[in-house]
């Protein structure tokens, strides 16, 4: 077993662990960090598949005041408001970083300014871009960068197992890990940890994320006892691409087909979201037009894939082309035009609005532990924006580097690393290798997913719930009796282990804060309680690891502490089935 000492460890190389790097080797070129991820570092992750763009107030016409309350009305108004109040403020100068400090080439209008586009849901044209394919050009600039910066150590397929933790002190002291190529321990003795390994929406049947994403850091922050808020909240973007029994099933088709003017049709050729929001139509919220579309599904006015239509080819051939080059490609590889005739897409989950909790600097109740990015809930309350996801993950990445980088410093002794805790945890994932039969996990995965789309998806009630919760439990049960065969180099079976014991343990924590909440808000809707009730659910949902194991809950109200969301024009949580 090797042992690495660190100043700052980051899991995770999407926007935020990038950006976080960044930050905090400028703060101090003297600190050793290590950046490390499941998949190749600049080729894994989501921020690289972000295709629609980054939303940020540049034009003058434009505010962040406008922005920001686009952002609470989205979000049903249980954001926390001084998270969104800094991802609005922040971002022009993020951007700014990223054009003149990084590299990024963002689409230009002929006079020289950046362009900028529509996306639904907001108030003004401000979603900066780079034609459709925005996260390849980040990331690939990010990473890139990172070469001029010696202090920053890059680990390829390299995986967290759990954070190490000083009881006594409640401080972080490190994290196990996994080289996932030749199957050996690493423990990582540091001051600090940044998570920013993504949600868990792999969860769902039909899903957008890139495939390594599976709550793991969610799941090490449970089980390390920190808070997490609005569990419930996972949103389904509404146009994945169908690709019937093919790993395309699920990609993004991204949202500005919508902006652009694209249509949304069932299979009686009706632009349906005139019955749903006829004020927005196709550019409508994430959470409206996904939960549309499935009811007409569920109506039996679906496609033969079982979803609906995306069609821009009336805005013409050429100009679909140029627009969205990677949107034409991502189709023509499942045998589609985009360009002329209409594709078929379902919704698909996305995103994970929920997470730990943290303060505005990405600092958890943990000292030593920062979370930033999908992991972190709060600034997106009951719905994340489109463009709001990548601003997020740059936004907060940087300040959760600049936060690390000044923990560090002020700290006067560094705690050490338990070795009965590492070894208890290698006993208990080693565990199944000593099983000569038992389980196999991508059957517990395959069994997860259709759960969770069936019971706990856009479209949820207290029965499909409460038999959620329970089969939760037995699916937990059976992660308990995997057995694992061969080798631990790239062992795939065991990886997959690793993978769904991860995604139970965020699973039972949206399916309970889901039966919780007995309204409808934002990605949340409960056909037995079709109405939004802010006075009792203007509200989050705390849950925590008590001392049983299992997460203990609590409500508390949201706090208004820059605008009562009544204030908002349009205001309006939760949109009516017809």
């Amino acid at each position: 077993m090797e042992h690495v000492e660190a100043d700052i460890l980051i899991l995770g190389s999407g926007g935020a662990g990038l950006f976080a790097a960044h930050h905090a080797a400028d703060q101090n070129s003297n600190l050793k960090i290590i950046v490390s991820a499941k998949g190749l570092i600049g080729k894994s992750g989501c921020t690289r598949m972000v295709q629609g763009g980054y939303n940020v107030v540049l034009h003058p016409d434009d505010s962040v005041e406008k922005h920001f309350k686009d952002t609470i009305k989205g979000g049903g108004g249980i954001n926390n408001q001084e998270m969104a109040w800094t991802l609005v403020n922040d971002a022009p100068r993020r951007i700014r970083e990223l054009e003149t400090k990084m590299g990024v080439f963002f689409d230009r209008n002929e006079d020289g300014t950046v362009h900028q586009k529509p996306f639904a849901g907001q108030s003004f044209d401000r979603t900066v871009h780079k034609g459709d394919l925005t996260g390849i050009e980040i990331i690939s600039r990010m990473r890139d960068q990172l070469y001029a910066k010696p202090s920053v150590e890059d680990w390829d397929e390299v995986r967290a197992i759990d954070l190490l933790i000083d009881e006594e002190s409640r401080r972080v002291a490190g994290c196990l890990m996994l080289n996932m190529r030749t199957g050996e321990f690493i423990v990582v003795h540091c001051k600090a940890v940044i998570v920013g390994t993504g949600g868990a929406a792999t969860m769902y049947k039909i899903a957008t994320p890139s495939l390594e994403k599976a709550g793991d850091g969610l799941a090490m922050c449970y089980r390390a006892g920190t808070e997490f808020l609005d569990m419930e909240m996972m949103q389904f973007h509404p146009t994945g691409l169908l690709a019937e029994n093919s790993r395309l099933n699920g990609g993004v088709l991204e949202e500005g087909l919508r902006g652009a003017g694209g249509y949304l049709i069932n299979s009686l050729g009706e632009r349906f979201m005139k019955n749903y929001d006829p004020e927005r139509m196709e550019r409508s919220t994430r959470d409206r037009v996904s939960r549309a579309a499935y009811m007409e599904i569920m109506e039996g006015r679906g496609t033969e894939l079982g979803g609906v239509y995306v069609d821009v080819s009336h805005l013409g051939k050429e100009n679909v082309r140029k627009m969205f080059p990677g949107m034409v490609e991502r189709c023509r590889d499942v045998g589609k035009d985009l360009s002329v005739e209409p594709v078929e897409i379902s919704p698909a989950a996305h995103f994970q609005m929920g997470g730990v909790k943290v303060s505005n600097d990405c600092e958890s109740d943990i000292a030593g532990l920062f979370v930033a990015g999908e992991d972190a809930g709060g600034v997106h309350g009951a719905n994340r924006l489109g463009g709001n996801g990548v601003c997020d993950s740059t936004v907060f990445g940087a300040r959760a580097g600049d936060a690390a980088a000044a923990y560090v410093a002020s700290l006067k002794s560094q705690v050490k690393v338990s070795d009965t805790q590492v070894h208890e945890i290698i006993e208990d994932i080693v565990e199944p290798y000593r099983r000569t039969d038992g389980e196999n996990p991508f059957y517990i995965r395959n069994d997860l997913k259709n759960l969770m789309w069936e019971k706990v998806g856009l479209v949820r009630n207290g029965k499909d719930l409460n038999q959620a919760v329970a089969e939760l439990e037995r699916l937990k049960d059976r992660v308990n009796r995997v057995a694992v065969k061969g080798s631990q180099k790239y062992n795939l079976t065991w990886q997959e282990l690793l993978n769904v014991r991860n995604l139970v343990t965020v699973a039972k924590m949206v399916t309970s804060s889901a039966l919780i909440r007995t309204e409808s808000r934002g990605s949340h809707y409960r056909e037995d309680f079709p109405e939004s009730n802010d006075e009792r659910w203007l509200s989050n949902i705390y849950a925590a690891k008590g001392e049983n194991g299992e997460p203990e809950y609590r409500v508390d109200k949201t706090k208004q502490t820059h605008i009562n969301v009544k204030e908002i024009q349009g205001y309006q949580v939760v949109a009516t089935s017809k």
